[in-house]
């Protein structure tokens, strides 16, 4: 049976109720008059509500106690309903049901009218979550019903999320299986039996469930960074310049940054190009393992990652690993940057985050050499042979101002 809670917050059921509430303290379940009278099948056989309408006030109904009509399960679970606490799984879908009979004996004679159906799926985070549901019917007695189901987490804060299109009525009418309105959720929808006119007839031939899924997302908070260094040096950076040939170290560091528990943290890291990684490198460093233990596997810089572990709030753990630079492909004039990303996250949950160190590697260009230009040699002047000064000029041409001095006396004496 339920226990008395202080869950649903006043918002929600006054919210769901339509009434103003003071009291922090509420009834897991209630109702528009402030707490309905309950009734055996045999009391209710006998003439216990004579010509009232009255809804989900049976408590010895063999499959509930019908003050307590909201339940759960999880989606893959067996038929197997809980009206109390319901302990999540990440990831996980949860089918909530509300059973709605209208509680009088004499079916068509005593319809309910007007009968509506709302549901509360928080839209906070926490620990501890609750979704309540309520049934409204205009000639009831009371008008208003409601109920609720939480949802726990002992290790990590979450969020509900309500299933889009999922939700659905189910009896032994013309509309059993029909799919209802999303407004469940935001308003209210009309139920029925042979079609959704708000008209449910009493006895439990004509009683229903309303269904629909929540999906359970646990909220991590946590950090990803990464450093590089030469190897061998001891201060971590950003960025370092190294050389192809050259081995360098990258440490990601994982920090636990909310106020729960943190299962199968896995990291991984993409590699740029000209990296190669130094198999057997890979190293953990946590409260486990201070002064570091060598993983066996290699699958760090894969598609898969690595499993770290399980981290409580605020733990810590960081992972080094080795790789040797190359030269496929660089590019030279100027500093080539060679980015790679540690990433994170934890268990099924697609969250990813992330963070990069650069490795620069400059690479000058080849100098090209100075062209050197041939020495061709200047061709001599040739003179004709015209006359006397043209054999003075062509002898001293040649150097010799004896023999043209010569040439020149003799040309004196024969005439």
């Amino acid at each position: 049976m339920k226990n008395i809670k202080s869950v649903l917050g006043v918002a929600a059921v006054a919210a769901l109720a339509g009434t103003t509430l003071v009291a922090t303290n509420v009834s897991a379940w209630g109702d528009s008059d402030g707490g309905r009278k309950t009734y055996t099948i045999e009391e209710i056989n006998n003439g216990a509500i004579d010509d009232k309408i009255v809804l989900n006030s049976i408590s010895n109904n063999p499959d509930m106690n019908e003050l307590y009509f909201v339940q759960a399960r999880a989606a893959d679970a067996a038929n197997v309903w809980n009206a109390n606490d319901i302990e999540v799984e990440n990831g996980k879908e949860y089918v909530v049901r509300l059973y709605v009979h209208n509680n009088n004996p004499r079916g068509t004679e005593m319809v309910a009218k007007d009968v509506n159906a709302n549901v509360y799926v928080p839209t906070e985070s926490g620990k501890s979550l609750t979704v309540a549901g309520t049934i409204t019917s205009s000639n009831a007695t009371p008008s208003k019903i409601w109920d609720e189901v939480v949802f726990k987490s002992s290790t990590n804060t979450f969020h509900l999320e309500y299933v889009t299109g999922s939700a659905l009525i189910e009896n032994k009418g013309k509309i059993s299986g029909t799919k209802l309105s999303d407004n469940l959720v935001m308003g209210g929808t009309a139920l029925g039996y042979d079609s959704l006119n708000g008209e449910i007839p009493g006895c439990f031939g004509y009683s229903a469930f309303v269904t629909f899924r929540v999906k359970a997302v646990f909220e991590y908070d946590f950090s990803i960074t990464k450093q590089v260094r030469l190897a061998g040096e001891t201060e971590w950076k950003k960025q370092v310049y190294a050389k192809a040939g050259d081995t360098v170290e990258y440490k990601i560091t994982y920090k636990n940054t909310s106020d729960s528990l943190e299962k199968d943290v896995i990291l991984f890291d993409k590699l740029g190009s000209n990296q190669t990684y130094v198999k057997g490198s890979t190293k953990l460093f946590n409260s486990n393992h201070k002064s570091g233990i060598t993983l066996e596997s290699d699958g760090l810089t894969t598609k898969d990652g690595i499993n770290i572990g399980n981290y409580e709030a605020g733990a810590a753990a960081v992972v080094t690993f080795q790789v040797t630079m190359k030269d496929d492909n660089l590019g030279c004039g100027g500093d080539n940057v060679l980015r790679s990303w540690g990433q994170g996250y934890i268990g099924a949950d697609p969250t990813l985050k992330q963070d990069y160190a650069d490795v620069l590697i400059y690479k000058g260009c080849p100098t090209p050499e100075e062209p050197v230009d041939p020495i061709v040699p200047e061709p001599e002047p040739v003179l004709p042979s015209t006359g006397a000064s043209d054999i003075v000029v062509t002898a001293l041409g040649a150097g010799s101002a004896v023999t043209a001095g010569g040439y020149f006396l003799a040309s004196r004496k024969r005439f």
